[in-house]
């Protein structure tokens, strides 16, 4: 007894390893202490092959996703020319506004479920339904309206909004300091894909191989990228500093209207988005009624895409030398001016100059969206304050096809 005191005594005085007085530490802290723990190390390190991969993911969703509903003036062309004549151009663009509330009307249910841990549950389910919705267009009967409804903006439109704000939310699992300029990156893609699509839509719905095997190509293709997407996204919810599942939705939702930034965020965004679409789906009727030539009215979507593209692109950079809020502003203010003057398209210089310019600024301002109604200081509460957001503003999507 004497000899083992005595040596638990030693022991006891040996001072103890810098790794085990951080690990007590860390054991012994609260949840929300400032001793920092290995998971804020690994998600203060931005980067890193997963993330990376998390990133390119995001961009595939977008491409697939809000890129091929900006290509949506592909459709309302044909559909109002030929497949869908006795129907009204207002009718016809409610195909694409209810697609569009559905992405973001999909937000409060698919956040809720990212923080709670069922990211795969969501991102694979939407991906599937997406899929088999694009499937199912190729197949309505020509003047049957319910059914492209039904098809491209019911169907699509929840396949797409199951998707949507995960690919977002996931980056706050990979990036602290980037999280803006990588949410930007990822936007871009839906002008990458507003771009592709069109002149590959344009070619199958006008050309030879016509409506039905074109939309199954593009079906395809789609299919293709969302598989691949799948694939690539890795979410890292053990860098979370809490227990995620224990997230409150009401709660969330109620910060988000009592707290003014946040307030005024949902409130600016919901007024923009009323008209932000409008160039997207009419700028190529528009060129029509004008009596610009068919070849050039097919490439005028394809025009504001591409400025698009280098506009949320560019938003990362762009931050570095003047604010978010004064950035958001500043393009909301430019794009409701290039909206009226949409009344003069007349020519074909009108409409390349008009169509970059739009594309530039309101890529930027769409870029700046999911940053702006994200606003918040915990990551694991990113999910709810993006769905919360995008569902209201959603809600635009549904009035600019009456005004």
């Amino acid at each position: 007894m004497r000899r083992l005191f005595k040596v638990s005594q030693s022991s006891s005085n040996v001072p103890p390893s810098p790794n085990d007085s951080r690990a007590n530490a860390i054991e012994k802290s609260p949840p929300w202490s400032s001793i920092p723990t290995e998971a804020d190390e690994e998600l203060s390190n931005d980067g890193g092959t997963a993330a990376w991969c998390t990133v390119f993911a995001g961009f595939l969703v977008q491409f697939c996703g809000f890129g091929y509903l900006n290509s949506f003036g592909v459709y309302q062309s044909f559909y109002a020319q030929q497949y869908l004549e006795n129907e009204s151009s207002s009718a016809i663009s409610w195909i694409g506004s209810f697609g569009a509330f559905l992405i973001a009307g999909m937000g409060p249910m698919c956040g809720t479920l990212f923080d709670k841990g069922y990211f795969y549950h969501v991102f694979i389910s939407g991906a599937v339904l997406q899929s088999l919705a694009l499937f199912m267009l190729s197949l309505v009967q020509p003047g049957q309206y319910y059914q492209v409804f039904l098809a491209q903006g019911l169907m699509s439109g929840i396949g797409q909004g199951l998707m949507y704000v995960p690919c977002l939310a996931i980056l706050s699992h990979h990036f602290k300091r980037q999280s803006t300029a990588m949410m930007a990156i990822v936007a871009s893609g839906a002008s990458l894909g507003g771009t592709v699509h069109p002149i590959m839509l344009n070619n199958l719905l006008n050309g030879p191989l016509g409506f039905r095997t074109g939309v199954r190509i593009s079906a395809a293709f789609l299919t293709t990228l969302l598989f691949l997407s799948c694939i690539l996204a890795r979410p890292r919810y053990n860098a979370i500093r809490h227990e995620t599942r224990h997230i409150s939705f009401w709660k969330v939702t109620k910060k988000c209207f009592t707290e003014v930034p946040s307030l005024l965020a949902i409130l600016g965004y919901t007024l923009s988005q009323m008209t932000n679409m409008y160039p997207y789906f009419y700028i190529q009727v528009d060129s029509l009624q004008h009596g610009l030539s068919p070849n050039f009215s097919f490439y005028s979507l394809v025009i504001v895409n591409a400025g698009s593209f280098v506009g949320r692109f560019l938003t990362g950079p762009i931050l570095r030398f003047i604010g978010i809020v004064e950035l958001a502003i500043l393009s909301t203010a430019v794009c409701a001016i290039l909206i009226i003057g949409t009344i003069w398209l007349k020519s074909i210089a009108s409409v390349v100059v008009l169509g970059v310019l739009y594309g530039l600024f309101s890529g930027i301002n769409v870029a700046l969206m999911a940053p702006m109604l994200g606003l918040t200081s915990d990551p694991a509460e990113v999910g709810a304050r993006l769905g919360v957001g995008f569902a209201i503003t959603g809600v635009s999507n549904l009035v600019y096809p009456v005004l």
